[in-house]
């Protein structure tokens, strides 16, 4: 696929300048490049965003694990928000890990304070090796205080189902038991991601927005290289959102964008565990 399709370039300004969409992410670090902050200035930067950060936690992590979690404390997730708030245009947010309740809190205030025009919550519970990256006493302040804001949450389905304390789907026809509930939660829209049925030869993700449902639908690419695949999707799509694409035409893009990362990720050779995508295919 072209490089141009997945890029949005801002018509020149009456005095030559250009202005690309500033996309916010606001999630933890991962040390091993994959995942997290770094998968999102990835992401964000091309489909044809500018990113900026606000960094929750740090974590010793690579393509095998997290081995250690620190947090940010309060007051500095706070001057982070305020800094990047006050001086840049910030058009698009993408949320990913938060850690804990309090994190939740100080980042729902600064979200109704500044009111970004696009808000995307990437509800980051667990990583894909199993390690926990959300509390387990913060799940009810997630749904509470920041899902109501968002105008896409995109839970996999291990998330949506620990948001409505619900049994996990383990096949394909099982997956729709999910959407009643999770069309109650709070929010404008819910894309679930199905990435985590492994035994499909499909990658199936809806759309559910009030009582519609879309389903975009691919081929699954066998390979172990998915480290960072629901914070890449999430990033993209907040750049998308930021760029004036629909709701519809966003997730169509970023899925496209991530299932094109996921195929030349798949032929990568970087580290000894679960390998990341590659962001920069198109370059």
């Amino acid at each position: 696929m072209p490089e141009q399709f997945f890029t949005h370039q801002a018509a020149p300004q009456q005095d030559g300048t250009r202005q690309k969409p500033i996309v916010l992410t606001i999630a933890g670090s991962d040390s091993g490049g994959g995942a997290g902050i770094q998968a999102d200035i990835k992401a964000i930067s091309a489909t044809g965003g500018y990113a900026c950060s606000v960094i929750t936690a740090l974590t010793a992590q690579n393509t095998q694990g997290v081995t250690a979690v620190h947090p940010t404390p309060q007051a500095i997730i706070q001057a982070q928000l305020d800094a990047v708030f006050s001086d840049l245009s910030v058009t698009a947010v993408k949320v990913g890990m938060l850690g804990d309740s309090e994190t939740i809190r100080t980042v729902a205030a600064a979200l109704r304070r500044y009111r970004p025009a696009h808000l995307v919550v990437d509800p980051v519970m667990v990583t894909a090796n199993g390690d926990m990256l959300l509390a387990e006493d913060a799940v009810h302040s997630l749904r509470e205080e920041l899902l109501p804001l968002a105008d896409v949450i995109t839970p996999n389905l291990p998330e949506a189902a620990a948001l409505l304390d619900a049994a996990l789907p383990q096949r394909l026809d099982e997956v729709e038991s999910l959407f009643a509930g999770l069309a109650e939660l709070n929010c404008a829209a819910v894309l679930l991601k199905g990435g985590f049925l492994q035994q499909e030869s499909r990658s199936p993700d809806w759309l559910l927005s009030g009582e519609q449902v879309r389903c975009f639908d691919t081929p699954r690419v066998m390979t172990g290289n998915t480290h960072g695949t629901g914070c890449t999707l999430s990033a993209a799509l907040a750049c998308y959102l930021g760029q004036g694409f629909g709701m519809e035409e966003a997730v169509e893009r970023a899925k496209l964008y991530i299932d094109q990362a996921i195929l030349a990720g798949s032929r990568l050779r970087i580290g000894q565990g679960r390998g990341p995508v590659e962001h920069f295919f198109a370059c």
